[in-house]
């Protein structure tokens, strides 16, 4: 049994980390309100122009001149999976959940013979895949130093991944992400955005499918997509950049939760632990003056 001293330290020791874990509780707390806010206001504008997009993809069936990002180049060969995860640890299984889908679909990819690249946004995704695919990661983005997410984070990935099609590295792309239902629920998504085809957005095409509507464009379909379709791109990006953030904080202010918690547990086993100690001691003491004193 340990002794008065260990004990005291162990239980001072576990009480300062209940400090840290409440109070990165109440900042993931606090961080939470402001991206779920952020994300909110961006589903709209996101679900509405894939709508769009999605009804010129529609007039633009079986034309042999749409736009790549559109159609794709008829190859499924080259796999390039974008996986968005958080620069920072401690949010439970928030980051393993979406490495855990991308890495089960590359050994599927893999398996069938194609070829797969990654591209990592955010430390803890690199660092998990690198392990067992770090030679197929071809481009990592650090958002760390960055304190709010901003379009121009999106964006930044959109061009790259826009370049590497452009240069016929890829056939088609996935984006990997978490998306941000509530504090204790976040669903590992897996989402098409090359080609963007009508199969990208599955709850968007529901809507097209029983839209009645008809829209006259101008100017034509085919300059509309081609400065429709890299903005798609980049917004499908930043909100899924913003739906990561809020799934990180959710997850991060239950896991925090969940250590307090224990810690405040542990401390009272502790006490209990440390009480029983000390009566003994004391007992043992009082049975070592009775004897002495009868002794004499």
């Amino acid at each position: 049994m340990a002794n008065l001293k260990e004990l005291r330290n162990r239980i001072s020791s576990v009480t300062s980390t209940q400090k840290i874990t409440r109070a990165m509780q109440m900042v993931a707390a606090s961080k939470l309100r402001r991206a779920q806010d952020s994300v909110e206001a961006t589903r709209p504008y996101s679900d509405k122009l894939s709508t769009v997009v999605g009804n010129l993809s529609k007039e633009m069936e079986g034309d042999d001149n749409a736009p790549k990002l559109l159609v794709g180049n008829g190859k499924s060969q080259r796999y390039l999976l974008v996986v968005a995860t958080s620069e920072r640890g401690l949010c439970g299984g928030f980051n393993s959940s979406i490495t855990r889908l991308a890495s089960q679909s590359a050994r599927k990819l893999l398996k069938e013979g194609k070829d797969v690249k990654f591209i990592c946004v955010g430390k803890k995704g690199k660092a998990a895949l690198n392990r067992e695919f770090g030679k197929h990661i071809i481009e990592f983005f650090d958002f760390s130093e960055v304190r709010n997410l901003s379009f121009a984070e999106g964006d930044s990935v959109a061009k790259k991944i826009i370049t590497l099609f452009s240069d016929d590295s890829f056939d088609i792309c996935q984006l990997y992400y978490s998306k941000f239902e509530s504090v204790l629920t976040q669903i590992p998504t897996e989402q098409t955005i090359i080609p963007f085809g009508l199969s990208s957005s599955p709850e968007v095409n529901e809507d097209l499918v029983n839209q009645e509507a008809c829209y006259e464009y101008e100017p034509d379909e085919m300059d509309i997509l081609k400065d429709l379709l890299p903005k798609n791109l980049s917004i499908q990006l930043f909100r899924a950049l913003l739906e990561n953030f809020a799934s990180e904080q959710g997850a991060r202010m239950s896991a925090m939760d969940n250590a307090t918690r224990n810690a405040s547990e542990m401390i009272d086993k502790l006490k209990i632990t440390y009480n029983r100690s000390r009566q003994a001691t004391i007992t043992s003491e009082l049975i070592e003056i009775i004897s002495g004193a009868e002794a004499l």
